[in-house]
């Protein structure tokens, strides 16, 4: 395997920023003959020249300009490094990469992860949807930042990593006007035989409801089992069945799907995790995502 030596390319990348061996020598401390010297090395080690002398100026050959641009990559991402490890700011969008339970609401996603994007510093987020199970392992891997879920981390699960509660809420239950339900009987009673839209078996919020139905004697009629909570939604505002979300979306809900609200309980909790590779958060995004949750989304 061919290794390029990063020394001599740290000396040619200087005396090609300041034009000179003489001003590179004064930069780096290091005597002329000795640049002189490291530069043919590198210049015999690719085998191509790099500079042409023009009077008293060194002048970079076509492959030079190529080297120099690579060069200047390579060092660019070497201060980035730094700085990043260190906290300092860089340059560069920070690149924050996020799992979504497929379970979790879109609507709570976004709102838990919209202040990442509020940061001082530039962020670009990616974000990957999946089941919880999956995103975790990626997170073992170090190819995500954080996995937002419905549930903490299974004491099953032998990896190293840290559940953070972002907060929970009672669930509100809703309908499309179109749905007549008997509202002589009071909540939870009228829910007895109506159309119901359940999210899918597994999850959290579907074990929880189905326990919830069993204490206050309830069976609603179910019509629709859904992976996805938008396209329960949507056939909720088509006017399918009752259906429940987290309660501190509630307005956004019935804004968007033309929905009403017909009841709430405080006995079933929606709680929300964000799941890292740290105990301490330290990642300025997930810091900003778990703040916000805690003190103006469920506090």
């Amino acid at each position: 395997m061919e290794w390029l030596n990063y020394h001599h390319l740290l000396y040619f990348w200087v005396v090609a920023r300041e034009g000179s061996i003489a001003r590179a020598s004064q930069e780096l401390r290091l005597a002329q003959p000795t640049i002189s010297g490291q530069i043919r090395a590198l210049e015999e080690a690719l085998g191509e020249k790099l500079f042409v002398r023009s009077g008293r100026h060194l002048v970079l050959t076509e492959v030079g300009r190529v080297v120099y641009r690579y060069a200047d990559d390579i060092f660019s991402l070497g201060r980035e490094l730094l700085d990043t490890v260190k906290g300092r700011p860089t340059g560069r969008p920070l690149r924050f990469v996020v799992g979504i339970a497929d379970a979790l609401p879109k609507l709570i996603a976004h709102r838990l992860l919209e202040p990442a994007l509020d940061l001082e510093e530039p962020v670009r987020m990616v974000c990957r949807e999946d089941k919880a199970e999956r995103l975790i392992a990626e997170l073992a891997l170090h190819n995500l930042d954080m996995v937002i879920t419905d549930a903490p981390l299974g004491s099953g699960m032998k990896i190293k990593a840290y559940s953070h509660l972002l907060g929970e809420c009672g669930i509100s239950f809703f309908a499309a006007p179109s749905i007549a339900l008997d509202t002589r009987r009071p909540f939870p009673g009228f829910l007895d035989g109506a159309p119901f839209l359940l999210p899918a078996e597994g999850t959290t919020l579907r074990r929880s409801l189905e326990q919830w139905f069993e204490s206050e004697r309830v069976r609603p009629r179910i019509v629709g089992e859904f992976d996805d909570s938008a396209l329960l939604k949507v056939f909720g505002q088509a006017g399918a069945g009752v259906l429940v979300a987290p309660s501190v979306i509630e307005k956004e809900i019935q804004n968007q799907y033309d929905l009403r609200v017909v009841g709430h309980t405080e006995a079933v909790k929606e709680r929300f995790y964000a799941i890292t590779g740290e105990r301490k958060i330290k990642n300025p995004a997930t810091n900003a995502v778990a703040s916000a949750a805690r003190k103006n989304i469920f506090g």
